[in-house]
């Protein structure tokens, strides 16, 4: 997938060689462009494996999900300490970089213009990930090393969300090109929705959903999300969702299945996690984690406060939940998660109740949570809305603690999703660390990593001369 380019130069005054060059030099059987189709299915691929494997790593560690009872400087938020995980930079950039190629073949020429739309989608959703997780970041001037440009400068957040070809506005193209392709070509590549364009415009509009949500604290979205929502055409079935599924063997499979099982047996429940689910009597308790002891009759689950201090803390596996077997065993039931449904439901009843959107926030509540437990394979117990913790606004609960709650419980795996909801929204409630190594405080973003000093020095210093690459500065959309 990668080009392979040998260049033979002599520099020995014959001038009268060099005519026929580039013939010479050529080899007709090695290809010097990857083909769309190829590059398209190795983004989707390579993203979303990858990101899958970092959110269950790190992200699952911010966002207090699971807890690492050893190697565990990340989560003791030493974050420029990545161990086992901690460095989606590298990833993000690598998938935005080929995606970009597949976006110059479409433009450039008309035969594969059907990739415009599905380049320009990804690369949106792509970018809010680099940017939510580490805030001002290079992105305009990105991508153009084959023009000499190697040391992009860093880009405001706010621009990048809101400035012409930033993530909306590419949002709002890629619907265009979409709707607009009159050619034959059929969307080869595509494992998210099997050259489907209707899908794609679809995932667009739940994206637009999505990231007017998280910008809504800076920007009113109430016009864009309104007109959405009448559409009518945004994820509405678990059908729609933007996943490709793991196998259970290899090649295929989830990561983690192939690590050896100390590594695995590392990541145990947290003690956040543990209280939510239990608080709320949710059976995915038993989906996500492994109960404690063998009397299967009445499993016992025990999970364990974020980031201790292994050195210092002696812990014994056998006491705790380890993650369940969905993520080892029996990765086949587990997807590779860019968007669903139930997450578009429960942003669409946060616009709701915040009075963004005319509807009903607790029948988009409810959607949501039936899907989301559809989505796991986990049978929504009969009274779940109806009695307990989970019904809305029951006893006077916060609807949007609620919400964001259900939305983080659904998201296991995609763990910096839920770290970045907590930022912006304060749900659900992450706790206090053990032996916090960032003086007690959960961190606001991801520090750039230490490379960039030395390949980008100026641009670096320039992005990180207000807060010195801290771990505690706040992004252009947190608020909170």
């Amino acid at each position: 997938m990668r080009k392979n380019l040998t260049i033979l130069v002599l520099a020995m005054g014959l001038s009268s060689c060099t005519g026929d060059f580039k013939s010479i030099n050529t080899n007709p059987n090695a290809p010097i462009d990857a083909q769309p189709a190829l590059l398209l299915r190795q983004v989707i691929y390579d993203y979303g494996e990858e990101m899958s494997y970092e959110g269950f790593v790190a992200g699952n560690l911010l966002g207090q999900y699971f807890t690492m009872i050893d190697f565990n400087l990340f989560d003791r938020h030493a974050l420029s300490e990545p161990q086992v995980g901690g460095n989606p930079w590298p990833v993000i950039y690598t998938n935005l970089r080929d995606n970009e190629i597949i976006l110059r073949e479409a433009r450039s020429n008309p035969v594969y213009a059907v990739y415009e739309g599905p380049a320009l989608i990804l690369k949106a959703y792509m970018t809010a990930a680099l940017t939510d997780i580490y805030g001002d970041a290079p992105y305009f001037e990105a991508l153009r090393g084959q023009q000499g440009n190697v040391t992009p400068a860093y880009d405001s957040q706010e621009k990048i969300y809101t400035g012409v070809d930033g993530i909306l506005d590419n949002l709002d193209k890629g619907v265009v090109a979409l709707q607009n392709y009159t050619g034959n070509l059929t969307l080869d590549g595509d494992i998210l929705f099997g050259g489907d364009p209707a899908a794609w415009i679809t995932f667009a509009n739940s994206l637009k959903i999505k990231f007017l949500m998280r910008i809504a604290d800076r920007v009113n979205p109430s016009g864009r999300l309104q007109e959405i929502y009448d559409s009518g055409d945004y994820m509405t079935t678990n059908l729609q969702n933007a996943t490709y599924g793991f196998t259970d063997g290899q090649p295929n499979n989830f990561r983690m299945a192939r690590l050896r099982a100390g590594d695995f047996n590392l990541f145990i429940l947290s003690e956040t996690a543990a209280e939510i689910l239990t608080g709320l009597n949710d059976p995915r308790l038993s989906l996500f984690y492994r109960p404690v002891g063998k009397d299967a009759t009445q499993p016992q689950y025990r999970g364990f406060l974020n980031g201790p201090d292994a050195s210092q803390t002696t812990i014994s596996v056998g006491d705790f939940s380890l993650t369940g077997t969905i993520f080892r065993e029996h990765t086949g039931g587990l997807d590779a998660n860019f968007l669903t449904a139930w997450e578009t439901f429960f942003l669409l009843a946060e616009a709701a109740e915040r009075n963004f959107i005319s509807a009903d926030a607790q029948t988009l509540y409810e959607s949501g949570v039936r899907l989301a437990f559809d989505y796991w394979g986990v049978p929504l117990p009969d009274n779940y809305l109806t009695s307990g913790a989970a019904v809305y606004g029951q006893s006077g609960a916060d609807k949007i603690e609620q919400i964001i709650t259900q939305k983080w419980i659904a998201n296991t795996i995609n763990g910096y999703e839920g770290w970045i909801e907590f930022r912006r929204t304060g749900f659900p409630k992450l706790k206090t660390i053990a032996a916090s190594l960032n003086n007690d405080l959960i961190p606001r973003r991801m520090p750039y990593p230490t490379d960039e000093a030395a390949l980008n020095g100026a641009n670096f210093s320039n992005a990180t001369v207000n807060n010195d690459n801290s771990i505690n500065h706040a992004v252009w959309w947190d608020v909170n």
